[in-house]
């Protein structure tokens, strides 16, 4: 079925270095820079031959590029034996971009980076991209109220003071008021830590104390997280092309906050280790500087313009759950109509406009069952209907507190923007809190509400984006979210499951709802099998039940296995 091509027995010795394999179609590069990887790819789009017989003719075999030695010292040796491999592997990649001129080349090589210590603020900042993999410390298995150590005796809760308050006269309060507010959070963790370990011996009959303690505490540190500042850090892990990176770094250069502009020159020098070809342009004045500029120009226009149009207000309406937490802005009223024609379109050979006049033609039950038959029998959330749902759309005006919408802004696929963080709507208490009450409550209350005065002192003396550290989790922000419904599916599906954060779990239901009975779209909600409606857990409990149920499968099959 496939050809195989021939290699002597000595260039079937060079290829086991570098590929997976030299007999099969499919294989995998190994053992060389990333940006060789992308040189390779780069002329494989312009050549007849295999990448193979192209590395071993065009590559390999040319004393000019070096690749042995490129490989040789990028695998055992260090210093300026690698530095020198690394400056012959990007004169390279140059060398072949100038004669493709094709910045798709970038999209070819990565890298795996660590962040560590990165703001909640930052974070949003770094995560904005869409073409990039990132996985952040989470909010409910990490213990902020941990200090962390370093040395010449170092200690400090989980917290970034930004350069603009380090080096002005509110530095000192900055840290008191923070380690007062993580004061808060470790006592509240600890009751609620006790508040559910009374209600989990109620429910639970099965006796895995080990599991039982690492379930308590991830529940308590899911509610308590609303205590936590937008100031805390966490370490994110980035997987990404040359090219998204180049993205990433000249948006963080742009950013009025010195943390970003800082954190991208450590990205950056860091980055240049192992992809620095891809990234030359990054800090050139005329090309990424250039565009950074143009970042920053536009976001300070239309900062005055809001100014000039007076569309910031210092005083924000009583939030009404109900009325205001999740609205729908835009739904197109023909959207069965668009999914029914988008489902049809490649199994037919008619025009776009042949397919629109014959289901127009159909009744509203035949659309409906052209609709479920595209979406055919889903056995699992996973199995997700075809691209013919991208065709409709859903617009939606969120206010929600910074906790959940930091989950949220996690599916990057759909489109979402988001105002700056402040405590103008208030924020939103659980109800774990108020049915502990006494001191967990008022430390609670308390917490919130010296923040929001702090936040006031910041933003006089900062301005409101430096003001940010200084917010809470439970504070709420307000936030677009612009999905289709294949995306909705994913979204909706995923983040109802009774495993979820119950807040995120009520906007989620909430969209749901609008999509079903607002836009009136029921043949694309009756399509989302793996919607959970039930909302009867008790608190935070639901997502201990759904762990529950997973830790005993897996025990079941260690059982049978």
């Amino acid at each position: 079925m496939y050809a195989h091509e021939s290699f002597t027995d000595e260039e079937r010795s060079i290829l086991n270095r570098f590929f997976t394999n030299a007999d099969l179609p499919v294989f995998a590069v190994v053992n060389l820079p990333e940006i060789v990887k992308g040189a390779m790819f780069a002329r494989y789009s312009r050549t007849h031959k295999s990448l193979r017989r192209m590395f071993i003719d065009d590559f390999y075999e040319q004393p000019d590029l070096g690749i042995e030695a490129i490989a040789d010292r990028s695998e055992q040796t260090e210093g300026i034996g690698r530095d020198a491999a690394r400056k012959r592997a990007e004169e390279l990649y140059q060398r072949v971009l100038v004669q493709y001129g094709d910045d798709s080349i970038a999209q070819l090589g990565g890298a795996h980076l660590a962040c560590e210590q990165v703001s909640a603020i930052l974070a949003k900042i770094i995560e904005r991209g869409r073409l990039a993999a990132y996985l952040e410390q989470s909010t409910r298995y990490i213990e902020f109220d941990r200090k962390l150590r370093g040395g010449e005796g170092y200690e400090r809760y989980r917290y970034q003071m930004p350069p603009e308050v380090a080096s002005g006269p509110l530095a000192e309060r900055y840290e008191k008021t923070m380690d007062r507010l993580f004061q808060h959070y470790s006592y509240v963790v600890q009751a609620l830590t006790q508040h559910y370990r009374v209600r989990l011996h109620r429910v639970s009959s099965r006796k895995k104390p080990a599991e039982n303690r690492a379930m308590v505490r991830g529940l308590a540190c899911d509610a308590a997280r609303g205590l936590l500042p937008a100031s805390t850090t966490s370490n994110l892990g980035v997987f990404a092309t040359g090219q998204a990176y180049e993205a990433m770094l000249i948006r963080m250069r742009a950013s009025n906050l010195r943390e970003s502009r800082d954190y991208a020159l450590m990205m950056l020098k860091e980055l240049r280790k192992v992809i620095g070809g891809f990234l030359t342009r990054v800090d050139v004045p005329d090309r990424g500087g250039a565009w950074s500029g143009y970042l920053q120009d536009t976001a300070s226009r239309m900062t005055d313009l809001v100014d000039d149009l007076e569309l910031s207000s210092e005083v924000a309406s009583d939030f009404d759950i109900d009325r205001d937490e999740v609205r729908l802005l835009n739904h197109d009223p023909d959207a069965e109509i668009r999914i029914a024609v988008a489902a049809l379109y490649p199994y037919s050979n008619a025009t776009e406009e042949q397919l629109i006049q014959r289901v127009k033609a159909l009744s509203d039950q035949e659309r409906r069952d052209v609709i479920s038959a595209y979406v055919g029998e889903r056995r699992n959330r996973r199995h997700k209907p075809g691209r013919g749902m991208e065709r409709v759309y859903y617009r939606f005006d969120v206010l929600s507190d910074f906790g959940s919408f930091r989950d949220l802004q996690r599916h990057r696929m759909m489109t979402i923007d988001w105002q700056k963080l402040t405590p103008l709507h208030g924020y939103a208490t659980p109800p774990e809190i108020d049915d502990i009450g006494g001191a967990v409550s008022d430390r609670w209350h308390e917490g919130m509400e010296e923040m929001r005065d702090f936040y006031l002192d910041v933003r006089d003396e900062l301005g409101d984006e430096v003001a940010q550290y200084v917010v809470p989790f439970g504070y709420r922000i307000r936030y677009n979210i612009q999905l289709n419904a294949r995306q909705a599916f994913h979204m909706l599906e995923l983040r109802t499951g009774r495993a979820g954060h119950s807040d995120y779990r009520r906007i989620c239901l909430k969209m749901y709802d609008l999509i079903r009975n607002q836009a009136g779209h029921r043949a694309i909600t009756d399509a989302m099998d793996y919607i959970d409606k039930d909302t009867r857990g008790i608190g935070g409990m639901g997502r201990f039940q759904a762990e529950r149920r997973q830790i005993d499968g897996q025990q079941l099959g260690l059982e049978l296995g």
